[in-house]
């Protein structure tokens, strides 16, 4: 009897053991996640952009000016 009861103390003492040693491997193959800190990134400025006329657009609107100009001066007839 005294055997027996040997027995059973030794295996519940190894059974405590290992469910200790299992609940340890979990928590390190699965650690708990830290809180990700999440930054607000603002778009970047869009830069504003001059029209670039070409040339010949901007010889129309000198002509134009000028003879609104010389319309302007020349004197009426009626």
């Amino acid at each position: 009897m005294k055997k027996l009861t040997s027995i059973v103390v030794s295996i519940l003492f190894a059974l405590s053991l290992s469910g200790l040693a299992f609940a340890q491997a979990t928590k390190e193959a699965n650690p708990s996640p830290e809180p990700m800190k999440v930054e607000a990134k603002k778009a970047p400025a869009k830069k504003k952009t001059v029209k670039k006329t070409s040339k010949k657009k901007k010889a129309k609107k000198a002509k134009k000016a000028e003879s609104a100009e010389k319309a302007a001066s020349a004197p009426e007839t009626k």
